[in-house]
């Protein structure tokens, strides 16, 4: 095949093949070569629709972009003497129809449109996949949550027993941040899905392109409003890499957890064998490998992000060729999560929690002394700080029996509980973490009732989520499919 038929007008010589290499970006390319084939079949119908192009061009160049299609971009076309897959399979089509026809494809448009047009598709397709994917791990997460509702486990805060809670109200913790990472990524889409086609190199074109049409041939919703804008922006990419940082973000804060609960000193969880790896050297280990390296992923994303901006933050309008730099991170990052989020719901819904030890543990650390301070208030008609100084002094002394606490209120307030009416009894039933829990009925609490709402409507919310997903992804692949139709129809 042909040298890079671009550089044959303005410049002479040859390249070096680090020089070539340097410059190429047929790794990320691969990413968008079927994206690039669509891209070509809607501006060459677009061509043909307005009288831009004669029909014996038109139809041959449409026969041997099909043939592409169905048979794939061949290896050739990726060499690295052509910088990228853009350039390498326009040589490849003037090779096969001649340049009288192959040399008519790029009128109206530039690399700078072309390129910005694949990146926005193969990004809807991305951002779907994530999308299926946090669906069926929020499913994950409420379905085993279910199974919890009366699990009691202690909750922590600065990894220190704090105050009872469950299972479940744990899981729910988690689903409504990956609910949250779903309405990003939805909202995100929306800003993806407008086509800079037909914007040219910035200024647009002369040719009377109708880039409302192509715009619907690949699947968007609209042209984008200004052409400029249109091939410079990468916000949007930086926008859907933010978004996957934030959900590997809670990824890797879940994937931590269960690090440590399947440690023999926690033991509240058995994560499945699949998901573990053992040790080269010691026969007994069994290491939660999936769930670090899952952990170290977010750190990946995060990395492609800050990549992406520092790329980005000192570019002048409008196109600049750094931002071939910043598609392999977009790439990297979204890959990341995508493969990390399935993996996820595999771990949780295969894993084993150990109820008894949760609650053993439930109770530890004065974990109680929360609810007892609240009784104090409630029953007994204490200021809280006042209950909350008594409670404080007894933990101090190491006892929250009736004798210490007895000991603290005169010591602290200089007054008697015991003479308020506060009992053994009383303490002992207060003190049960199931108790704990069960008062705290109210939205959004760990009761079992107050779960139970929960769980409801985030069914509700996750329903509202898929179908979504569905609908978008039906009328995405459809538009490709009228796409493929309208092309074939034209080269018969």
């Amino acid at each position: 095949m042909r040298s890079d038929q671009i550089r044959q007008g303005r410049l002479a010589g040859e390249r070096s093949g680090d020089l070539e290499h340097f410059l190429a970006s047929m790794d990320a390319d691969r990413w968008i070569a079927r994206a690039d084939l669509l891209v070509d079949m809607a501006h060459l119908l677009g061509l043909s629709r307005q009288g831009i192009i004669d029909e014996a061009p038109a139809r041959a160049l449409m026969a041997a972009l099909l043939d592409l299609y169905d048979h794939g971009v061949p290896e050739e076309a990726f060499d690295e003497r052509f910088e990228d897959v853009h350039a390498g399979k326009e040589a490849y089509l003037i090779d096969r129809v001649g340049e009288d026809f192959g040399g008519r494809l790029h009128m109206g448009r530039s690399r700078n449109d072309e390129v910005a047009t694949c990146i926005r598709i193969r990004l809807k397709e991305e951002i779907i996949a994530l999308l299926r994917s946090l669906v069926d791990l929020r499913a994950t997460l409420l379905d085993v949550a279910a199974g919890h509702t009366g699990t009691v486990m202690p909750g922590f805060t600065h990894l220190q027993h704090a105050q009872p809670t469950t299972l479940a109200h744990y899981l729910l913790a988690y689903e409504q941040a990956f609910s949250r990472d779903t309405a990003r990524l939805r909202e995100a889409y929306a800003r993806v899905d407008v086509s800079p086609l037909g914007s040219a190199a910035f200024a647009s074109t002369g040719f009377p392109l109708d880039r409302a049409y192509t715009a619907s041939l690949l699947g968007f919703s609209r042209p984008a409003g200004n052409s400029m804008d249109a091939v410079a922006a990468r916000d949007f990419a930086i926008e859907v890499l933010a978004d996957a940082s934030i959900c590997m973000t809670s990824t890797s804060r879940l994937c931590e957890e269960l690090v440590l609960w399947s440690t023999a000193f926690v033991g509240f969880v058995r994560l499945d064998d699949a998901y573990c790896s053992s040790s080269s050297i010691m026969p007994q280990k069994k290491n939660p490998d999936v769930a670090e390296i899952m952990r170290a992923k977010a750190g990946s994303v995060a990395g492609s992000l800050a990549a992406a901006i520092t790329i980005t933050k000192g570019l002048p309008m409008s196109y600049n060729r750094d931002l071939q730099e910043l598609t392999p991170h977009l790439w990297r990052g979204v890959e990341a999560a995508r493969q990390s989020i399935p993996l996820l719901s595999g771990m949780l819904g295969s894993a084993t929690f150990d109820a008894e030890r949760m609650a053993a543990e439930a109770g530890r650390g004065f974990s109680t002394a929360t609810e007892l301070a609240d009784v104090l208030v409630r029953e007994y008609g204490l200021p809280f700080r006042t209950a909350h100084r008594i409670v404080g002094r007894a933990v101090r002394h190491g006892s929250l029996d009736l004798a210490t606490l007895e000991a603290a209120a005169r010591e602290a307030a200089d007054f008697s509980v015991v003479e308020l009416g506060l009992t053994r009894e009383k303490i002992d039933a207060v003190l049960d973490p199931r108790h704990a829990v069960a008062v705290r009925n109210i939205v959004g609490g760990p009761a079992p009732e107050a779960v139970a709402a929960q769980i409801s409507e985030q069914r509700n919310l996750l329903a509202r989520d898929k179908a979504w997903a569905e609908e978008t992804e039906s009328a995405l692949s459809g538009a490709f499919e009228h796409l493929i139709l309208e092309a074939r129809r034209f080269a018969a």
